[in-house]
């Protein structure tokens, strides 16, 4: 008797709601969709046709052998078993990562890395977790963000797609028209299904504050640090990896620390001129959340398991206690 498969994701989503988590996957997925799409055609995409299909295509293959691996030692129900809507339903968390890596990442003819980098944001989820409690694990880096940054490590020949060809080709008001799409929809959407614009409002001011701290050390136009704000991909970035419901905290207060945390690193990659500052970023602070929940996990262990032995402990002297007092009167 196999067991049944509980996503322990729909545990950051407002409410506990998995309509809210499929609704996002699926907006996010369309999205990626029809921006490759025109990208390709219109927008001027610097990448081959072949890239995003070799991305999504890995990413999708990846992810079912994974899935059917982990049923098996776990002998647990196949998340994409069931019929056509649990298959439909498994494929966007899959299509998200290969399409951002194929994106994002620009590695000229060469189609290898990009498949190393999906294979990183899929196994990732899988390999890469850490306890959230009641027994259960989360993966705790963004998936996409994790494949890039580390490809972009591994791969010195590989490099960032150029943040102009999101818009390459448009002019006049489209200029304006286009991004203000992507990040109105993605504001409705992290407010009214991810709640995350907690996290989205401290990223972007901790993002003022560290570039005014920076012009102001280094004496350069106060101006200056605002001008990343300015592209497409630093919408994508705020958007669609910064504020991913599945690794990121639910709670106000902790998404606001998780967001602002992710700036003050980044400035201070910029400080030590560090390039593609915005994944290694969020890579660090993925990373400090992870072992911060893992050491978290042990002190709960620890303190339980003191409470017990000193349960135990507490219950010996009371027999002791009456074996000398019996002692005692039958000596006397």
């Amino acid at each position: 008797m196999k067991t049944p498969y509980f996503n322990t994701t729909v545990l950051f989503y407002p409410n506990k709601n998995p309509k809210l988590r499929l609704f996002a996957l699926w907006y996010f997925t369309i999205l990626m969709i029809v921006w490759n799409i025109l990208g390709q055609t219109y927008l001027g995409f610097e990448q081959s046709w072949a890239t995003p299909f070799v991305g999504v295509g890995s990413a999708i293959a990846l992810q079912l052998l994974l899935e059917w691996v982990d049923a098996a030692v776990k002998n647990r129900e196949l998340r994409f078993a069931g019929g056509w809507g649990s298959l439909m339903n498994f494929l966007p968390a899959a299509m998200i990562p290969g399409f951002a890596c194929a994106m994002l990442l620009y590695a000229n003819e060469r189609l290898w890395p990009v498949v190393f980098a999906v294979a990183l944001s899929i196994g990732s989820k899988v390999l890469i977790r850490a306890p959230v409690g009641e027994g259960r694990t989360q993966h705790i880096f963004n998936p996409s963000n994790f494949g890039v940054a580390l490809t972009l490590v591994l791969f010195p020949q590989v490099g960032f797609a150029p943040p102009y060809h999101f818009t390459e080709n448009i002019t006049g008001v489209w200029d304006w028209i286009l991004p203000g799409i992507v990040l109105l929809s993605g504001i409705v959407i992290h407010g009214l299904f991810t709640g995350r614009l907690p996290l989205v409002a401290a990223w972007v001011t901790g993002f003022v504050l560290q570039g005014q701290f920076r012009a102001f050390l280094s004496g350069t136009p106060h101006l200056v640090p605002f001008t990343p704000m300015t592209s497409a991909a630093f919408i994508v970035f705020t958007l669609y990896m910064v504020p991913d419901p599945a690794t990121t905290p639910l709670k106000p207060l902790r998404q606001a620390l998780f967001g602002f945390s992710v700036a003050m690193v980044y400035g201070a990659l910029q400080m030590m001129h560090k390039v593609f500052g915005l994944f290694f970023a969020l890579l660090i602070v993925c990373a400090i959340r992870g072992l911060s929940l893992h050491i978290y996990a042990l002190w709960k262990r620890w303190t339980r398991n003191e409470n017990a032995g000193a349960g135990i402990a507490g219950a010996v002297p009371a027999p002791a206690v009456g074996n000398a007092a019996l002692e005692r009167s039958e000596g006397a």
